[in-house]
């Protein structure tokens, strides 16, 4: 999963705090990368709205793993895949 499209937006997104749009809704997205680069958090909360997105990614496990909390790995994918920064 490493050299994928979703690895490579999910690199692509800042660390910290960011405003996003998806779904024609604004997010609040929070992403830390920690463990030197072996872990990607990502939980982002629709503003005003009652939708989270959230999981954690390990780029060097088994080729990259995603393990999404709560909620399917497409959900996931489908945000960091199509979520713009605002």
């Amino acid at each position: 999963m490493n050299e994928t499209e979703f690895y490579t937006h999910l690199l692509a997104l800042p660390n910290g705090a960011s405003y996003m749009h998806y779904l024609e809704k604004r997010y609040l997205l929070r992403k830390e990368t920690l463990l030197g680069g072996k872990l990607l958090k990502l939980y982002a909360k629709e503003l005003g709205g009652n939708d989270i997105v959230s999981g954690n990614y390990y780029p060097t496990m088994k080729g990259g793993m995603l393990k999404p909390c709560e909620m399917s790995d497409k959900k996931v994918m489908d945000f960091v895949l199509h979520a713009k920064l605002i």
